[in-house]
This record gives C-alpha cells, sequence and structure tokens, in this order.
C-alpha cells in the first residue's frame, strides 16, 4: 500500500515536476531577455511588441517597457469586449505586463550590448547579430509555450491569445499566427505614419510572424513530453480557475 502511495505521487509516466510559479517568473525573465536580444539584433523585433516600440522610438520620453504598458492597456480594452465577461482576476496579466516591462527596461540599461545608449542596435558583426536574432526567437518561443502550461496569466498579448483561443475553440498556434499578422499589420500601419518608412520592422519581424505560432506549439508538445507542471500553492490556483 505505501509503494502505490509513493507511485501515485510520482509525477506522470515518469515526467519531471516543475512547479508553476517559477516556471512563470522564469518565463518573464526568457521573454524579456529574448526582446533586448532581437531589438539588438536590429533586424526588426517581434511582430508582437514592434508597436510598443515603435511608439518607444517616436516618443524618447517612452521607454520599450512603458510603451509596452500603453499598448497592452489598449489591447486589455478589446479583450474585454470580446470576452463578454471579466473577472477581476484578469487583471493579473496587466500586473504581468507591468513586471515585464520593468524586466525588459532593466535588461536594456543593464547590459551594455542591450543598451542603445551604448551600444546602437545593429552594430554588432553579422555573426553575432545572428546568432542575436535566432537565439532570441527560440526563447522568446519558448518563454511563451512556457506561460502557457502555468495557470499565473501571461502578459495580455499571450493572455489575450490564450483565452480567446478557448472561447471561440481555435487551436492555439494557428490562432497565434493569426494574431501575430493582426499586430504586424498594426506596426506597419504606426512606423509609416511616424516616420513614412519602416522602423523596427525588418525581415527579421516577417521571419517571426511565419514560424512563432509553431515554434511555441512545438515547445509546447517539448514540455508535455517530458514535465508536469504543478502549484506550488493550490488555493491561489483556484483564485485563476
Amino acid at each position: 500500500m505505501k509503494n502505490s502511495i509513493e507511485k501515485s505521487a510520482e509525477p506522470a509516466a515518469g515526467r519531471i515536476r516543475l512547479y508553476e510559479e517559477p516556471v512563470y517568473l522564469a518565463a518573464l525573465v526568457m521573454l524579456s531577455l529574448a526582446v533586448a536580444m532581437t531589438a539588438a539584433a536590429d533586424f526588426g523585433v517581434s511582430m508582437i511588441v514592434a508597436p510598443a516600440y515603435i511608439l518607444s522610438l517616436k516618443f524618447p520620453f517612452l521607454t520599450f517597457g512603458r510603451a509596452e504598458y500603453i499598448i497592452q492597456a489598449l489591447l486589455f480594452a478589446v479583450f474585454c469586449i470580446l470576452m463578454r465577461r471579466i473577472k477581476p482576476v484578469y487583471l493579473f496579466s496587466f500586473v504581468t505586463c507591468i513586471i515585464y516591462g520593468f524586466v525588459l527596461d532593466a535588461w536594456r540599461s543593464v547590459v551594455p550590448a542591450f543598451n542603445p545608449a551604448v551600444t546602437a542596435p545593429g552594430s554588432f558583426a553579422l555573426s553575432v547579430r545572428l546568432l542575436l536574432f535566432a537565439g532570441g526567437v527560440l526563447l522568446c518561443s519558448f518563454s511563451i509555450a512556457s506561460f502557457y502550461k502555468v495557470y499565473l496569466y501571461p502578459q495580455v498579448y499571450d493572455f489575450f491569445v490564450k483565452m480567446l483561443s478557448r472561447r471561440f475553440n481555435i487551436a492555439l498556434p494557428k490562432f497565434k499566427t493569426c494574431f501575430d499578422f493582426c499586430c504586424l499589420a498594426a506596426a506597419c500601419v504606426l512606423t509609416l505614419a511616424f516616420f513614412g518608412r519602416f522602423r523596427g520592422i525588418g525581415v527579421g519581424t516577417i521571419i517571426m510572424t511565419a514560424v512563432n505560432g509553431a515554434l511555441i506549439g512545438l515547445f509546447g508538445k517539448v514540455l508535455d513530453r517530458f514535465f508536469v507542471f504543478e502549484p506550488l500553492f493550490p488555493k491561489v490556483k483556484r483564485i485563476f480557475e
């Protein structure tokens, strides 16, 4: 009897147990790092963050992170309209946005390679830029896939995709790709309206728009195969359900 109890407490199918709260924090750090990496590579930032990045380029008093607050607040308003029912706990996604924006600005302030005032974006050798871009794309997709495995709400972008794909019964990777193209269109409108040319958007943005949804789906399957996610604080998780 004792052995059967011990076995039932083990992660299913021999998978490694991970607690959701630390995974959430790690995903926040990884995502902000990924964005800083792609911005430094200067092949074009992710379509998701492109509107905020363009806003920060137009208005120097807005840091990249603070511009994120504005864009995500507007997106949250759209989310509320489409969901038609709102729980106060949904606001936690904006709390995540605030933390993410703070960490993003920290990366771009503390690390000289990511600080545009110290190292101009795109000033690295081509090989370094390619490594930064490739690493940023993979890290971005992995961090978002990690967010989808925890109960704590991701920032508004990913929360929007996660909840509305469920509401309308659309496969998450497909919904994510469609959402990415909508963000890309919005970014194109902004950069042309502000600068009359493309800034912050490049071939890298197009590549990320095309592959991000598929990569997130792939990383999600890998995570499910090797890990099982459990809450460290089950009572807190119930609040978010």
